[in-house]
């Protein structure tokens, strides 16, 4: 009977021992468990943090591109206006000396005709001459 004692009294020691590593076992799944959540709950926290983060970065980077695209916008209008102005001037320029040549052409036509008034009256005045001779020739002529 001692044994059998002994044997109950070892097998309330296991039993007791068991209890205890069942005991501790819950207890480190719970831990387990606890951290695992809280874990979770820090990665869910920094997630939104990184994700309002990148909004933020998105949304400067957005303005700063708004920015710049519009201090473009403003260079080509003033490079525009620039040439504008350029183009403007050489017309101008081209259209005073066009006018300048337009004068000179004009006056050299009236030179031209006032060489062709005279000449057709330096023709007229030969012509007469010619036909006066012509007629004194005939008159000559018929006298001889």
């Amino acid at each position: 009977m001692e044994e059998k004692t002994i044997i109950q009294a070892v097998l309330q020691a296991l039993e007791q021992h068991s209890d205890k590593i069942s005991s501790k076992m819950e207890e480190m799944e719970q831990q387990l468990h606890s951290k695992i959540h809280a874990m979770g709950q820090q990665l869910r926290h920094e997630m939104q943090e990184m994700g309002q983060q990148l909004r933020n970065e998105m949304q400067e980077m957005g303005q700063q591109l708004r920015n710049e695209m519009q201090e473009m916008g403003q260079q080509l209008r003033a490079e525009i206006r620039a040439v504008e102005t350029r183009l403007e001037a050489k017309i101008d320029s081209l259209r005073e000396e066009m006018q300048q040549m337009n004068r000179q052409l004009n006056e050299r036509i009236d030179h031209l005709e006032e060489e062709l008034t005279d000449t057709q009256a330096s023709v007229e005045v030969l012509t007469t001459k010619v036909l006066h001779h012509d007629r004194k020739l005939r008159q000559l002529a018929k006298q001889a």
